[in-house]
């Protein structure tokens, strides 16, 4: 067996132990995202305006939908961005210094590249699972648009890849866990905010717009709301996952540089 599929054998193993609890999270989430903020706010907003956004203006902004529609792929991706960046931070902080797992798997013939790799696909794994549940959720309240829609979920794995390796390069340069409150506080808050989640880009002051743009979450969640609505087309499609995949082959490099310099002794 490959040493890194011995590192994702050893995360398998652990997370055995705590699926169930996981499991449940992991469905409840999306119920109440989609129950609060898209039929409970969505219906609010639809019975004083129309259709969510102010009548017809509103309706062509969000693209003829109904706001629970547009907000399902939007949370979709945005949930991503926060199950990378929960695996991606205290857990590699305890392989490296609370519980040091680290250091023991790399005292015996598995090698930092073997290490990271069988880690990010560790985390490929619970990203699978978390957007699959969500896409289901997503099915049941009827905030999918064709079959095609089901291409937004490795559209939202991708994103949260996206997240993945570079929070995990982070995490490898951090003594303590107070690095993590500036990343969620400074970083995936804002992110999931004023990155097309809840209303679009367009509705941002005109100096916020191209920051937006280059978010990834924002290509993200274009990528799944396009997808999920069944209005997507090649040439933005190809643009979105260029611009993720950069991003996570970039980030992987840039892991790989500072594992080796917190590990390799």
């Amino acid at each position: 067996m490959p040493p890194a599929v011995r590192v994702l054998e050893h995360e398998l193993l652990l997370y055995r132990r705590v699926w169930r609890g996981s499991i449940f999270s992991s469905f409840l989430n999306p119920v109440l995202f989609l129950a609060a903020m898209g039929v409970g706010l969505g219906g609010y907003v639809s019975q004083n305006s129309g259709t969510a956004g102010g009548g017809a203006g509103g309706a062509a902004a969000l693209g003829g939908v109904s706001y629970l529609v547009f907000i399902a792929p939007g949370l979709l991706a945005s949930t991503a961005m926060q199950a990378a960046a929960g695996e991606s931070t205290f857990p590699i902080m305890g392989g490296i210094v609370w519980v040091r797992s680290f250091h023991g798997m790399l005292s015996t013939p598995i090698r930092v590249v073997d290490l990271l790799l069988g880690k990010v696909a560790y985390i490929c794994l619970r990203l699978t699972l978390v957007c699959s549940v969500f896409f289901g959720v997503m099915v049941l309240f009827g905030a999918t648009h064709g079959l095609q829609a089901i291409l937004a979920v490795p559209a939202a794995i991708l994103t949260g890849l996206a997240f993945t390796t570079p929070i995990v390069a982070f995490s490898a340069t951090q003594k303590d866990d107070q690095g993590f409150n500036a990343l969620f506080r400074f970083g995936v808050i804002p992110l999931f905010l004023f990155s097309g989640t809840f209303f679009p880009i367009a509705q941002l002051p005109a100096f916020l717009q191209p920051l937006a743009v280059i978010t990834p979450l924002w290509h993200g969640v274009d990528l799944c709301r396009t997808l999920a609505l069944g209005t997507a087309d090649a040439a933005g499609v190809l643009i979105h996952v260029a611009y993720l995949g950069t991003l996570a082959v970039a980030g992987l490099v840039l892991a790989l540089g500072t594992f080796r310099r917190r590990l390799e002794l």
